[in-house]
């Protein structure tokens, strides 16, 4: 019993640390398969970058609602 009085800090710092993980690699994921197909075939460059920064900003979204998330439901 003595060991968890010793915890002590905000749980929603790891929860959001562990949130932010899927966010990240999708990221990683999008950008490497756009720059792949950037290399395969540059005349489709500019679509393929427009379709990147859309997946990013939704992707990013999922950890800003992560972050939203873990203030709401203290």
């Amino acid at each position: 019993m003595q060991l968890l009085a010793e915890i002590s800090g905000n749980v929603n710092a790891i929860g959001y640390g562990l949130a932010a993980i899927g966010p990240g690699i999708g990221i990683g994921i999008l950008v490497g398969k756009a720059l792949e197909g950037m290399a395969r075939q540059p005349e489709v460059t500019g679509v393929l970058r427009t379709n990147m920064f859309l997946g990013i900003a939704f992707t990013e979204a999922l950890a800003l609602i992560g972050l939203v998330a873990g203030f709401l439901f203290v």
